[in-house]
């Protein structure tokens, strides 16, 4: 039996379609501790701007939450160093050529822009722990002369706490609002125009991502790490508290 030769007329056989690339799984980004510290700082952020435009008795909260605040920047100080993997520092703070390649939209082989902070977060994140630390520590020494002084105010000259004031509740406080605002602003621009949901991952911890993608440790164990230096943070806070 003589089989029958294809024509070039026949047509082509249909081809198969390509492999689908690997599923996507949630993978844990910001761990517990990380996510927490995240919201308590929103939180105190806004009352520390609510109680200092109010004024008057409302300054003794204002205080005590400044001194709160700044026992949740010490903490993320430790944390930055001890924390989930994609809470490091050194996986969201960039080399200035791979700010420039993220600008660029050219990672190098091996860089993820898109897991953790991506390096304008990173700096974002850092311009807003350095501006809030400043705004702690004026805070700490400053002077109304009418109802309230910082807890340290005694240890520093009254020409070092004059000039503490001036910028605790001017330039600083602009500054700190204008981070927020630029913070939020960030978000939104993310969410509208580049469909990414900055957010949600905030909330839960997890980002569907690429088998393979290095997971944030997130166990009993780093967990209750955290708890330790959120004790020991919280502790020193009061007793500078104390002081005042």
């Amino acid at each position: 039996m003589v089989s029958r030769m294809p024509d070039a007329a026949s047509p082509a056989p249909a081809t198969l379609p390509p492999a689908p690339p690997a599923a996507l799984r949630p993978v844990r980004i910001w761990d517990l501790p990380t996510r927490l510290f995240h919201a308590a700082l929103a939180l105190a952020v806004v009352a520390l701007v609510v109680t200092g435009n109010v004024g008057g008795d409302a300054l003794a909260w204002h205080m005590a939450i400044g001194c709160a605040v700044g026992g949740l920047l010490v903490f993320r100080l430790l944390w930055g160093l001890v924390g989930g993997h994609w809470s490091r520092f050194g996986t969201f703070l960039w080399a200035p050529s791979a700010i420039g390649r993220y600008l660029r939209g050219a990672p190098a082989a091996g860089e993820r822009f898109d897991i953790g902070h991506n390096p304008l977060g990173g700096l974002s994140v850092l311009a807003m722990l350095l501006a809030l630390g400043v705004q702690v520590a004026t805070g700490l020494v400053a002077d109304d002369e009418i109802f309230t002084t910082g807890p340290l105010y005694r240890f520093v000259s009254g020409a070092t706490s004059s000039l503490a004031t001036s910028w605790h509740t001017g330039w600083g406080k602009a500054l700190v609002i204008a981070l927020v605002v630029l913070h939020l602003g960030a978000i939104a621009w993310y969410r509208l125009a580049r469909r990414q949901n900055l957010v949600g991952p905030m909330l839960h911890g997890d980002k569907p991502l690429p088998p393979g993608t290095p997971a944030s440790e997130d166990g009993a164990a780093q967990r209750g790490l955290a708890l330790v230096l959120a004790a020991a943070c919280a502790a020193g806070a009061w007793a500078v508290w104390r002081l005042g």
